[in-house]
């Protein structure tokens, strides 16, 4: 299969258009080709300074412009960050994602941020931070401490985004997300589903990040989390089926990336997470708390895990792209010529 950058919305929108079942049949067998099946990474994020953000993104509680229940915090200190890295550790994260509710890090806040990442790392742990804008100084700065991913989410389409935020423009977002790139770090950005977008803004953010130069190395998927004093408090829900269609175009357009099911997770009962993860989902934060808004615990998502068999495995490698899903390819190929009921009924050995 051909990694491709060149998407354009109606071939977006044609692959949401597939029925359910095609759908994720198609993302699932290209999932096995690319990815470890049956295996989800576990990331815990970590609200390192809270609230207080001069951002105006109608979604987050973090605003200065509304009024909901979230605390101003300052930044943590570095040992209060790596007593939560080592739990999140203990309770079996292998990423720990720190975010600060910022436009942009000030000079002042570097050193300590480089601490932070020096300290996570020496625990073994994946670092992954995001801090709103970045200079490519700063992006250097933090790729040069250690730090393997930058979080920088492109939130929808270009065409919604003003209708979303004002207080920075899209190309500062896909500007920064260059700066990341340059420093040799690696890329988690995605979007918000459930703001009020059409399905064209939902093909747009799609295609905007798999048409980067480089795909994301994690797309988070995010299904907006309604908050009490922020403008989308009333969105309309998400219908859990086009949520998870979603999934799987994620999956299909970018399949070297690891695809996060990410806020909202705690609305959704296990079977919608299992056809997300059918869909191609192999990414999700851990724990009790995502940011300001609820997450599952841990215990239910180790409850989940067993039930799909997920995880039941220490996984070091990905998959050999030529044993099963040379096996499906064969298989589909003979129903297809001979699409009799005695094709239903191959031979394994093929």
């Amino acid at each position: 299969m051909q990694i491709r950058h060149d998407w354009t919305i109606d071939e977006v929108q044609q692959l949401l258009a597939q029925p359910f079942m095609d759908l994720v049949f198609q993302a699932q067998t290209i999932h096995r080709q690319f990815q470890q099946p049956n295996y989800v990474q576990v990331s815990t994020l970590l609200s390192i300074k809270t609230g207080a953000c001069p951002e105006d993104c109608k979604y987050c509680p973090q605003s200065a412009h509304y009024r909901t229940d979230v605390d101003k915090e300052r930044l943590m200190e570095v040992e209060k960050v790596l007593e939560a890295a080592q739990k999140a550790k203990q309770s079996g994260s292998t990423r720990f994602c720190m975010g600060a509710a910022w436009k942009n890090p000030k000079s002042r806040d570097m050193p300590l941020l480089t601490d932070m990442i020096k300290g996570v790392k020496s625990l073994g742990l994946e670092t992954c931070m995001t801090l709103g804008m970045l200079t490519p100084a700063q992006a250097n700065e933090l790729s040069q401490a250690g730090l393997d991913y930058y979080n920088h989410n492109l939130d929808t389409s270009p065409e919604y985004y003003g209708n979303i935020i004002t207080t920075r423009t899209y190309q500062d977002r896909l500007d920064t997300l260059a700066h990341v790139r340059d420093s040799g770090m690696k890329i988690c950005s995605g979007g918000i589903i459930g703001m009020g977008e059409g399905l064209a803004d939902r093909a747009g953010l799609l295609s905007e990040l798999a048409n980067l130069p480089v795909h994301p190395e994690s797309v988070p998927i995010n299904m907006l989390v309604k908050v009490k004093g922020t403008p989308l408090e009333e969105a309309q829900d998400v219908e859990p089926f086009e949520f998870i269609k979603l999934i799987a175009a994620a999956r299909i357009m970018m399949p070297e990336s690891a695809v996060r099911l990410s806020a909202g997770r705690e609305k959704m009962n296990e079977q919608m997470q299992a056809l997300c993860f059918l869909a191609g989902a192999n990414s999700v934060f851990y724990g009790c708390k995502l940011l300001t808004t609820p997450n599952p615990d841990e215990d239910s998502d180790m409850q989940l895990f067993k039930k799909l068999g997920i995880n039941s495995q220490a996984v070091s490698q990905k998959p050999d792209q030529v044993q099963e899903s040379d096996l499906l390819d064969q298989v589909i190929e003979r129903v297809a010529a001979r699409p009799t009921a005695d094709d239903l009924f191959y031979d394994a050995s093929v």
